[in-house]
């Protein structure tokens, strides 16, 4: 299953911006790493926002569940971390089930 997650990263008055950035590089590993394994598909950083945006590709909403319980920036600031998931159809799938329901 496909999935579209946009994270949003907010840090609070008592995180410095070095603090912040000790995390993101950690969290930039790991994507990367899951980003040669298949399960990210593509990934993108919002230019001016601490917004990261991601295409995931995993098995069951249970399995995404738990990766992202297990993120490094969910572990270590998961409190200041907003994700929007939203499942994805391929396109492709989608097009061929409206022929389908339109008899073509």
């Amino acid at each position: 299953m496909l999935y579209r997650l946009d994270f949003t990263v907010e840090y609070n008055e008592n995180m410095a911006q070095q603090g912040l950035l000790g995390v993101w590089a950690e969290e930039a590993n790991a994507a990367l790493g899951a980003k040669s394994a298949g399960v990210v598909v593509d990934l993108w950083k919002v230019v001016g926002e601490r917004k990261v945006l991601v295409i995931a590709d995993v098995e069951t909403p249970d399995d995404l569940d738990r990766i992202l319980f297990d993120l490094p920036i969910m572990q270590k600031m998961g409190h200041l971390v907003q994700v929007d998931v939203k499942s994805l159809r391929r396109y492709e799938d989608f097009a061929e089930d409206v022929k389908e329901r339109i008899g073509r």
